[in-house]
């Protein structure tokens, strides 16, 4: 009975997976397939958390009611055993089912807006002070953005020059940029 309610659940959201109205890692929350978490801690890790929660408590209602067919209803003892021995093989089965799909969910690092830091960007306005301007970045993995981007007024940044990304501003969203060579005032 209780295993029974818990596939409901499971059918319910796989269905509206197929559906389109959830993504197969709705479950992950932050800690994602990276083995970190609950599920890491007891060896199920390396794979969204609904593939482990499915693939559990499927073994673990079929377990149970091939148990209960085999044994029958004999007492608290023998259903207590029945669902302990279910759950022990259910979680043995998806630690055995999760460690070949791992390689099948690779461990992505999620772009970030630090990535930027530190990179070379090209100016796409026609100036950038410290209320206004936008400028291309290009990430590793070769793609690119246009992002908003300020200065400090002392540069004279124009349409098709490079600058230099140091600082995020959060709550403006917007990055700093300097120029990425520095004009050279009387050097010797």
């Amino acid at each position: 009975m209780i295993f029974t309610f818990a596939l409901v659940v499971v059918v319910g959201y796989w269905v509206l997976v197929i559906a389109g109205g959830l993504g197969v890692d709705a479950l992950d929350g932050d800690a994602g397939a990276d083995g970190t978490g609950a599920l890491g801690a007891i060896g199920l890790g390396g794979v969204p958390a609904s593939v482990s929660l499915s693939v559990l408590i499927a073994v673990a209602w079929f377990g149970t009611f091939v148990g209960s067919a085999v044994l029958g209803n004999d007492g608290f003892l023998i259903d207590v055993g029945l669902l302990t021995g279910a759950v022990v093989v259910a979680w043995l089965a998806t630690r055995l089912l999760a460690l070949p799909l791992r390689r099948f969910f690779p461990d992505e690092k999620l772009p970030s807006r630090s990535d930027f830091l530190g990179q070379v960007c090209v100016i796409r306005t026609g100036r950038v002070d410290a209320k206004f301007g936008q400028a291309e970045v290009t990430a590793d993995d070769g793609s690119s953005a246009l992002v908003q981007v300020r200065q400090t007024g002392e540069y004279d940044l124009r349409a098709g020059e490079t600058a230099l990304i140091y600082d995020y501003d959060s709550d403006g969203e917007y990055f700093f940029v300097m120029p990425s060579t520095l004009p050279n005032h009387g050097a010797r």
